[in-house]
């Protein structure tokens, strides 16, 4: 990622089902996995996102940074990755080990 132009930074890998259930619920809604239905729980999920001028640019609004996470799910693919970009629920950040055995989402 950095060769292209978009250094990335690891914004979260494991995560506590706790706080896994925690972003399942309320306003502030993130993702539709609650604890233990996320790779997250089990170490196969990262969120990831863009670093520019060392600042973390987490908006898809920004043009840049939407470049930045395009980038982000082609290198993820690539590598045989699931990026979530493509979920319904899109999590442009999100990446994921492709093992077909858990739930996808979050």
């Amino acid at each position: 990622m950095e060769r292209r132009g978009y250094p990335v930074v690891l914004i979260e890998g494991y995560r506590s089902p706790e706080r896994q259930d925690v972003l399942a619920d309320g306003e502030q809604r993130v993702t539709q996995a609650r604890g233990f239905q996320s790779k997250h729980q089990y170490g196969l999920a990262a969120d990831l996102a863009p670093l520019r001028d060392g600042q973390i640019v987490l908006s898809e609004r920004d043009p840049w940074a939407w470049r930045a996470y395009q980038a982000l799910g082609e290198a993820a693919e690539a590598a045989g990755l699931v990026w979530g970009g493509r979920w319904s629920l899109r999590d442009y950040g999100h990446v994921e080990s492709a093992d077909r055995r858990m739930t996808n989402g979050g």
